[in-house]
């Protein structure tokens, strides 16, 4: 069986897919920054994810790395430098750790990368394919971009293979920022303004990732491959709501307030990124998954959710 190093092992996707992986037998290096006492019998400290890092003990007899650590996009981000602060974790450490992973005989690298590599959002019919349009602008997305460029020039110099994957907005046990928010706000049955909004986006249910990676760790068709990867169930931001709250056994009292209305508010507060992830769409076209690698979602985005409340309230 493979020994697999997960980076970000105590990530929202990390912690799960560390579970994931020792239910099913896999010889799992859980690599952290920085060593919980508590925990320090299952995991081993990366340190910085920088160009200078010397990753080379960790590596020693690793199969398969997972690289889920990175610098996440920041919403008030308050870098001096955003793109110089992204790059340095996202581009220069990945790279630096896919070299050494390279050198020490690691087989196979498994980036998690980021659907806004691919764009912020999608006009109707036109879901994101692998293929871009153009370069990332985002200084995030740019950084993660940057970092596949390199991996895929690893795989024409070194016997390493590498796949990529870009999810959209991930949800399941144990979500936190904006979805962990939405949660607390359904909980109180408090109403919310968004009953009228007609967007369409796409999401990857945390079983649904999950299951897609423990297929590329040895998936031969998947070598060099980018995949987009999502639920298949396109929902509106209200539908979203109406969906969560229902898994919480509450009533959504959403108002039909329209949505031009709620963007002139956005833009007087200075939240207009947060209005652009609530009303516009952003769709995925995962087909190619589905083809190459014959993956299929192995749970419904209702019965996520519902595990993801019981989760939250329990």
């Amino acid at each position: 069986m493979e020994k697999v190093l997960v980076t970000g092992a105590t990530g929202f996707i990390g912690k799960a897919l560390v579970q994931t992986l020792v239910a099913q037998q896999f010889n799992v290096v859980a690599g952290v920054r920085q060593i919980d006492e508590s925990q320090s019998d299952t995991q081993i400290e990366l340190g910085d994810l920088c160009a200078a890092t010397d990753f080379s003990a960790v590596l020693q007899d690793i199969d398969v790395v997972i690289h889920l650590a990175a610098r996440a996009h920041i919403m008030h981000n308050r870098a001096s430098d955003p793109l110089a602060a992204f790059r340095k974790v996202n581009t220069a450490g990945t790279l630096n750790l896919a070299i050494q992973a390279a050198e020490a005989g690691v087989k196979r690298f498994i980036f998690i990368s980021s659907i806004k590599v691919n764009g912020g959002l999608t006009t109707s019919n036109a879901p994101f394919q692998v293929e871009l349009i153009a370069p990332p602008v985002d200084p995030y997305a740019l950084s993660k971009y940057e970092a596949e460029q390199g991996l895929m020039s690893l795989t024409h110099s070194t016997s390493m293979q590498v796949v990529i994957i870009r999810p959209p907005l991930v949800y399941g046990p144990g979500v936190k920022a904006n979805f962990a928010k939405m949660i607390n706000w359904l909980a109180t049955g408090i109403p919310l303004p968004f009953g009228a909004i007609h967007n369409k986006r796409s999401l990857i249910a945390l079983d649904n990732l999950l299951s897609f990676i423990m297929l590329c760790i040895t998936h031969p068709k998947a070598t060099n491959e980018v995949f987009l990867i999502a639920d298949g169930e396109d929902v509106s931001t209200t539908q979203l709501l109406q969906k969560t709250a229902h898994a919480l056994h509450k009533k959504s009292v959403l108002v039909p307030v329209p949505v031009s209305w709620m963007r002139i508010v956005a833009a007087l507060c200075g939240k207009q990124e947060v209005a652009n992830r609530l009303f516009t769409s952003l769709q995925v076209d995962s087909s190619k998954a589905t083809a190459l690698l014959g993956w299929e979602p192995v749970i419904s985005m209702d019965k996520q959710l519902q595990k993801m409340t019981d989760s939250y309230s329990s």
